[in-house]
């Protein structure tokens, strides 16, 4: 039953991530035809728009699988978690095959736009897609076992502020830059300031924060440790 259901949601996952990747050689083609770099280029109101709400649904898209996967809700968390990590790792392996990139693990990429632009080395998210779907195992082996399993409040403590020091690591280079320049405030109502576009689009990220980031996933990593120990001594 647990191969089953890891077997049909990373299939799916596997065809959620051509069609991400399809997505990103179609704008490439339109807005980088010499090859992504940063700073970025200047895109169109109403594209950037519908790829925000392109990747809003991709979110919807995974919880919804995992909504139909399981009836269970912890289990609903680890095939989320494990569809968003294959969809992720596989997407750059696709690149590589499509477009000849990441020319290396360090290279930088623009990974998401929501709340605000969050950028790293690809290395980073395929790190975390990893430690994701280690999770997801762990979480889905110990529910087979045991109906009444539950991630502690400790557990989920860690899991959550590791995540969030995670997300300071990949948006901190982007906001650092843009707070030079403009408010908080001022960065969400970009529809009605060309000129803060403009800024935004000369955004060249130089230094990734792997201390940060090492930290979150520290954070990952014991409690996936805390998960294993204590359901060990039952």
């Amino acid at each position: 039953m647990l191969t089953r259901l890891l077997l049909w949601t990373g299939t799916f996952a596997l065809a959620m991530a051509f069609l991400e990747s399809a997505v990103v050689v179609y704008l490439r083609a339109l807005y980088y035809p010499e090859g992504f770099a940063f700073p970025l280029k200047m895109m169109d109101q109403h594209i950037l728009v519908t790829e925000i709400i392109r990747e809003a649904a991709t979110m919807v898209m995974l919880f919804t699988i995992a909504g139909i996967a399981t009836k269970s809700r912890i289990s609903r968390f680890a095939i989320f978690i494990y569809s968003f990590a294959i969809w992720d790792i596989f997407y750059y392996i696709y690149l590589v095959f499509l477009l000849g990139w990441p020319p290396s693990f360090l290279t930088w990429d623009l990974l998401f736009l929501i709340p605000v632009t969050w950028a790293g080395p690809v290395l980073a998210p395929v790190i975390n897609s990893f430690t994701m779907i280690l999770l997801a195992v762990v979480i889905l082996y110990y529910r087979s076992k045991d109906e009444t399993f539950r991630i502690s409040f400790y557990e989920w403590l860690l899991l959550i502020t590791g995540s969030l020091i995670v997300i300071i690591a990949y948006t901190r280079p982007y906001m650092s830059y843009m707070l030079d320049g403009y408010s908080i405030s001022e960065m969400f109502h970009f529809r009605e300031n060309t000129k803060l576009m403009e800024y935004a689009a000369e955004f060249i990220p130089v230094t990734f924060s792997w201390i940060i980031y090492s930290l979150g996933q520290l954070l990952f990593f014991w409690s996936i440790l805390h998960i294993i120990l204590r359901n060990r001594r039952k």
